[in-house]
């Protein structure tokens, strides 16, 4: 008993069948390749752009978040509308003390500023805040350290430099960490060189900027007690959403605030943010695997269209065939191989064509900071190598059997 696919024949017989109508096998076959390229294509497509896009939140706190004191709208306890208020730092210490749940708040500040070095200047943004900080946003420390909280309580002059703003001020040197640097007249000792790897910011680009401790800020700038914003990041496990109601109740019962007065107080939430990025390319990737099998069906139902031709071509041959012998299985082995070697090819060939595409997508967008996964995991290669032959076998299964029933005598006188 000879098997089918150790029968050197059989692949002869394979070949030159699909090869009598080229035109009609190419483009049956180009139709399987693009549907399986497509649907890699998207599906690591997906994938990599929600790489890509979460790259902005990198080195940022996904259960961090931020407090601005904005306008009231409506009048409250004497006070009117449209009423312009701020958060101190008694409001920052009552925080710290009514919500365990929170890790860390930092008071943060910020003023455009010119920095100066020599002869070198430079205009950007002064940030006065607390080594807490640093677990909200964690900068990337290229040299030095960051605040600490002797910095705080000491009020020192002490700075940390965004890395473009070293470049500007200290073109010379390697590393300017214990050099001095004047800001708005004030000289300070650089302490550290900061950057960020987020696009997503609070306050400005660290990379831009410089950093002096809070304390240290308000004297400076004149700015007694309020604060400009509050940043702070909860424990893990802790949803900033469900701590809302509170944050704004504590805040509001103090500075006669409406408790009904939403808009009168900011919260910034980023895990809401990365939620809505993880919803969209949820979205995305189901879209993408609709697309992907609506071609891949239409690639199917071609294979089973050229089945259908081939049986029809070949009724007279499949008749001697069954004259001198064959039997049905033998007839349904024959015209099934040629729809699954059709498929397994073309096949082969798109996940190919969209690993090297993917790959290349890859490279192009790959940074310091991350690499973009514009890739499908082997999984998925296999899954839809799998799935295309099996809905191709179905397909090539009427015409099969169709080709199993010809009886030998109509067969022959088939014209």
């Amino acid at each position: 008993m000879r098997i089918p696919i150790f029968d050197i024949d059989n692949w002869k017989e394979i070949g030159v069948t699909l090869a009598r109508n080229k035109t009609r096998t190419f483009l049956t076959g180009f139709g399987i390749f693009w549907g399986t390229a497509m649907l890699a294509i998207l599906l690591g497509g997906a994938r990599g752009a929600q790489d890509l896009m979460m790259r902005n939140f990198a080195g940022f706190a996904t259960n961090s978040g931020g407090l601005w004191a904005g306008q009231t709208s409506k009048a409250y306890h004497g006070h009117g509308e449209r009423r312009r208020w701020s958060i101190d730092i008694t409001d920052v210490e009552r925080l710290q003390q009514a919500f365990p749940e929170i890790k860390a708040f930092s008071p943060n500040y910020n003023s455009s500023s010119s920095f100066r070095h020599g002869k070198y200047s430079y205009s950007g943004n002064c940030m006065g805040m607390a080594p807490s900080y640093s677990e909200i946003m964690a900068p990337t420390i290229y040299s030095g350290r960051f605040l600490n909280d002797a910095d705080i309580s000491n009020e020192r002059k002490v700075a940390v430099i965004g890395k473009k703003v070293a470049s500007e001020l200290y073109p010379n040197l390697a590393d300017p960490v214990g050099q001095p640097i004047e800001i708005s007249g004030i000289t300070y000792n650089v302490v550290g060189v900061m950057g960020q790897t987020s696009e997503v910011s609070m306050g400005g680009r660290l990379d831009e900027s410089v950093g002096i401790p809070a304390s240290t800020f308000r004297r400076a700038f004149k700015r007694g007690d309020t604060v400009d914003y509050i940043t702070f990041v909860a424990h893990d496990g802790v949803k900033i959403s469900s701590l809302k109601p509170r944050l704004r109740r504590l805040l509001y019962s103090r500075h006669y605030i409406a408790p009904d007065d939403e808009g009168a107080l900011s919260i910034f939430d980023i895990s809401e943010q990365f939620q809505m990025v993880d919803n969209l390319f949820k979205g995305l990737s189901l879209l993408a695997m609709f697309i992907g099998i609506s071609t891949l069906l239409a690639g199917v139902i071609g294979i089973g269209n050229i089945m259908w031709v081939i049986v029809k071509e070949r009724t007279q041959e499949i008749g001697i065939r069954r004259a001198v012998g064959a039997k049905k299985l033998d007839i349904i082995t024959q015209i099934l191989s040629e729809g699954m070697v059709l498929t397994a090819v073309a096949g082969l060939a798109g996940i190919c064509f969209a690993t090297i595409a993917l790959g290349i997508t890859q490279s192009l967008t790959a940074n310091e900071i991350s690499t973009p996964q514009f890739q499908m995991n082997l999984r998925q290669a296999i899954a839809i190598i799998l799935t295309f032959g099996i809905l191709g076998t179905l397909a090539g299964l009427i015409p099969a059997t169709k080709a199993m029933r010809i009886k030998p005598i109509e067969a022959l006188n088939d014209k």
